[in-house]
């Protein structure tokens, strides 16, 4: 594999290595139990959001103004996750003599399972991809309808297992 290819690759998995490194940076600042808070977060997020009723009174309606449109439901999505995960950190205690390296390869296999949720969003639920348009190997990776269900379902199966 050639620099120019190698280069290019990156280029276009930007997005989700930048999700990652978000993940991987907050479960070793925050730890490993608020990384796992944040994944269930996440899915209560989805579920709240995808039944909200009043995107339409929050959205400005004009055709021309889509990036403002896909910001205002990304804060939405954002503040339904935030609240949350808080709630999931009232329930689940935290373990607070975690060092940051402390479990370094399963908080990179919890940020993975945080990146593969994010990402699966961007393309079925929120408008993301209206913003930032990531690359053809991730648009391959997530854009299937088909394997949206798959990519939800593969997280719970690493919480589960991990």
């Amino acid at each position: 594999m050639d620099t120019a290819t190698l280069v290019s690759f990156l280029h276009e998995s930007l997005f989700l290595i930048l999700v990652f490194c978000a993940f991987m940076m907050f479960a070793m600042i925050r730890g490993r139990q608020s990384l796992i808070n944040l994944i269930l977060g996440l899915y209560v997020a989805l579920l709240i959001t995808l039944e909200f009723p009043y995107f339409e009174s929050f959205l400005s309606g004009e055709v021309g103004d889509q990036s403002s449109d896909s910001i205002i439901m990304i804060i939405i999505f954002a503040v339904f996750t935030i609240l949350s995960t808080m709630l999931f950190g009232r329930l689940m205690p935290i373990d607070p003599d975690e060092t940051a390296f402390e479990g370094f390869g399963k908080k990179a296999l919890f940020a993975i399972m945080a990146s593969v949720l994010v990402m699966a969003y961007s393309y079925h639920v929120l408008p993301v991809t209206d913003l930032i348009t990531p690359g053809s190997p991730i648009h391959t990776l997530f854009a299937s309808e088909a394997h949206f269900f798959w990519w939800m379902l593969l997280p719970l199966l690493g919480l589960f297992f991990l």
